[in-house]
């Protein structure tokens, strides 16, 4: 996940749009043709939509939009097991 993508959708874009976004390439990720690396771009893509959702979420409970968008980061990162 990549803070200045989800920033930048979520600034530009509004919820019901990231949502058909996302549909669309879940659907287009379901394409027998597409390569490894290519499912894995998708995927990333997903992954900062999905982020994005979230930090409107943030901004529409109250949270300022810096705050939001650092409040996801730490959740994200808390969530990654480094002792893997």
């Amino acid at each position: 996940m990549k803070l200045p993508v989800i920033k930048q959708v979520q600034r530009t874009c509004t919820v019901e749009e990231i949502e058909t976004a996302i549909k669309v390439l879940e659907a287009t990720s379901e394409a027998a043709s597409l390569k490894e690396e290519e499912t894995n771009v998708i995927g990333e893509l997903i992954s900062n939509f999905c982020g994005a959702l979230e930090v409107h979420q943030m901004i529409a409970d109250g949270m300022p939009e810096k705050e939001a968008g650092n409040a996801f980061m730490k959740k994200v990162l808390g969530s990654i097991d480094i002792n893997r």
